[in-house]
């Protein structure tokens, strides 16, 4: 009798020390059962199907398979969905998810600019504005100015000291290209403008603006204000006086580009007036 309960006792704990090695594998705590109801919730009477689908085969079999464990799973689901350029709300919950089992924010940002070299820079751009939310200790104590320099993908550059008296406000600008067709990224805070001014040429000449980011103005003289988002493209002829700057409660970005003439040169007038600028939303 004694050794049947010997060897009971034996195989309780070899039983055990396997449980428990398996556990240190794959974590230090058994799982909490993950459970989603997402699926029911938004799509339940549309899709029925696809919410069953959604919640109890995705996520309460697949994601509740210990085969490998939820922080791995998470990392290749940020993985996989940064790859296709999803980076909408479903990339911030996979993020939120991956921070809760465990990824820390320097893990996050390795994962992210690992996955850039293989799915392309722009996705790692879009996938860190969203994990700096997630991960966003230290994201509260940035500027401003920081954290608008975040949404470009060009760099705000240095404050435009040499142009200050032709602007009302701050503007920076970064040289983008200086070689073939000279391009500038010009930023301005809010309010800032820059005054009526004309680019002069015999022939040719003038200037391109790109709007890379915020929200912003142009206007020609003796017509409308034109707002500027992200995309937004203005030709600017020669001998046209304009003037161009942000909304006054948005950060504004814009390409400047040069455009070759002959005997070009700029000419800068009165300043843009406050109330003439405080009629702009």
């Amino acid at each position: 009798m004694k050794k049947v309960l010997i060897l009971a006792l034996l195989l309780t704990f070899t039983t055990n020390t396997t449980i428990a090695a398996t556990i240190s594998r794959k974590g230090t705590s058994p799982m909490k059962k993950i459970t989603q109801t997402a699926g029911r919730t938004q799509l339940g009477n549309f899709a029925p199907e696809f919410a069953h689908f959604n919640d109890d085969i995705l996520f309460g079999e697949n994601w509740n398979n210990q085969d490998i464990d939820t922080k791995t799973r998470s990392i290749i689901t940020m993985t996989a969905l940064i790859s296709q350029g999803i980076t909408d709300s479903s990339l911030k919950y996979h993020l939120q998810n991956a921070k809760n089992h465990g990824v820390t924010k320097e893990e996050a940002a390795a994962i992210i600019t690992n996955t850039a070299f293989y799915a392309g820079w722009p996705k790692a751009w879009a996938a860190f504005n969203l994990a700096k939310e997630v991960w966003a200790e230290q994201t509260a104590s940035l500027s401003e100015k920081d954290k608008y320099a975040q949404t470009i993908m060009f760099p705000i550059g240095e404050p435009n000291n040499a142009y200050a008296k032709y602007f009302i406000g701050q503007s920076y600008i970064a040289p983008v290209s200086t070689t073939q067709v000279k391009m500038s990224n010009v930023t301005f805070e809010p309010k800032c403008r820059n005054n009526w001014h004309i680019h002069h040429a015999k022939q040719g000449g003038g200037q391109m603006l790109i709007a890379i980011g915020g929200r912003g103005y142009y206007q020609e003289w003796g017509k409308e204000p034109v707002e500027m988002k992200p995309g937004d493209v203005i030709n600017i002829p020669a001998n046209v006086k304009h003037w161009h700057g942000a909304a006054p409660d948005n950060w504004f970005s814009h390409i400047a580009v040069e455009i070759d003439g002959d005997e070009t040169s700029n000419e800068w007038l009165e300043a843009v007036g406050d109330e003439e600028y405080g009629k702009l939303k």
